[in-house]
């Protein structure tokens, strides 16, 4: 609740507020299974603003946390992560991986999770103690075989790690696991002690994504969904940047389905511009063609086992369905639940809804965010707190700037005159 009073999607709990997403269950969770069994997937979410794309793949990384899965969501940026700078991409990542035990960032715990696996494993083939530092290097080597043929020095500094915890030396060991995060500016003796040099590049990051699926799938977890948020964003960057950024997707796509990253689900979010238009992924072909899906059938059958697939957005029905969801939790926390059903019942959430939409242009399908922050923050904590408040007596919707993001401005923003005939001049 304090999520949605903030204007911001839930980062838990979100089962309990999906509203149309039940036609996407089974296809996600055969896609988590495969997933789970080796596999990796790649999925494309499309749909305008305020469709719930953010939501979705909330919604998905819980249903994979309870998979045992690990789960990253990374924000697309020109400044902060640019999608052509993947050394870039993998950083976000580590700072972002949360599993179901541990939040952001999870890399250190599920790296000591590995090498107790490792050890474990060491001792029931018949190690002693004395002989298990020698066991656990051997069978780290045999576990990261394949990625050391792409990023020997993820093996290396995995190992300089272990070395460093070892010898007591902490300073080292968490400076050796921001190098392993694509941390960069690591100190230079931190580096040396543990064998690795440099930093992380672009070419280098596949290969410690393939490092860390590895150290997840051995650790227990049963593989990664990735979510790259706002990628719709390439639309507004330079077209040398944009051109790097699309051929990057181009590439991982490709990596994703070559099998080269097992235990990896990949989800990228935009909006119908991004996809169709010209300065998106339109622009490079072979992206075009991987990503191509027929949207042309009526909503209804659209497949959700798709490449992509679509967010069909908010109708007033679906809001004012999702407005009594809200109001009904609201009630299980309150000391007087009957008094906050009565006072805000359905015909109030639809009288709500619809001023919301009106606020924007007569859009309900971009009004989720704003339309449900102004029934938690304005209406249901004053029914809560204030016996004898009325919202139909004592409350008018107001929407100021300050409330919008950039774009729920422009759907607030009056309509451009179509001529001069119809600007109304004080004279």
């Amino acid at each position: 609740m304090d999520a949605l009073r903030r204007g911001a999607v839930p980062e838990s709990g979100l089962d309990l507020l999906a509203t149309g997403l039940g036609r996407f269950e089974r296809a996600v969770d055969e896609e988590l299974d495969t997933v789970a069994a080796g596999g990796s997937v790649f999925k494309a979410v499309r749909g305008e603003y305020g469709s719930g794309k953010t939501f979705f793949t909330r919604w998905l990384g819980e249903r994979a946390k309870r998979r045992t899965f690990a789960v990253a969501e990374v924000q697309v940026s020109e400044t902060e992560t640019p999608l052509h700078k993947l050394e870039t991409v993998y950083r976000r990542l580590t700072e972002r991986l949360a599993t179901a035990s541990f939040p952001p960032s999870a890399l250190r715990p599920v790296a000591d999770a590995w090498f107790y696996a490792l050890e474990e494993d060491a001792l029931a083939d018949g190690a002693g103690e004395g002989e298990l530092p020698e066991a656990v290097d051997r069978l780290l080597t045999a576990r990261l075989a394949e990625v050391s043929r792409h990023a020997p020095a993820f093996a290396t500094a995995l190992r300089g790690y272990k070395q460093s915890l070892d010898t007591g030396d902490e300073a080292t060991a968490a400076a050796v696991m921001s190098w392993l995060g694509g941390q960069p500016h690591v100190a230079a003796a931190a580096r040396r002690s543990a064998g690795v040099r440099g930093d992380l590049d672009h070419f280098g990051a596949f290969g410690f994504l393939q490092g860390l699926l590895t150290v997840l799938r051995d650790s227990g977890h049963a593989g990664l969904v990735l979510v790259l948020d706002e990628v719709e964003t390439l639309q507004r960057v330079r077209s040398d940047a944009r051109d790097k950024a699309l051929n990057a997707l181009r590439q991982l796509i490709d990596e994703v389905h070559s099998g080269r990253f097992p235990g990896l689900y990949l989800v990228i979010t935009g909006t119908p511009a991004f996809y169709d238009g010209q300065q998106g992924v339109q622009r490079l072909a072979p992206l075009a063609q991987r990503l191509a899906t027929d949207f042309s059938t009526d909503p209804r059958f659209d497949n959700p086992r798709a490449v992509q697939i679509r967010l069909p957005g908010f109708t007033e029905e679906s809001l004012t369905s999702l407005g009594a969801t809200i109001r009904d939790l609201y009630a299980e926390g309150s000391q007087s639940p009957d008094r906050i059903k009565q006072v805000t019942d359905d015909a109030y959430l639809i009288d709500l809804a619809r001023a919301v939409g009106g606020a924007l242009g007569g859009k309900v399908g971009v009004a989720p965010r704003l339309y449900l922050k102004k029934l938690v923050g304005d209406v249901l904590d004053r029914v809560d707190q204030f016996p004898d408040f009325d919202p139909r007596t004592h409350y008018k919707l107001t929407v100021g700037s300050g409330d919008l993001t950039a774009t729920e401005r422009n759907f607030a923003a009056p309509s451009p005159a179509a001529s001069a005939d119809d600007l109304d001049l004080d004279l």
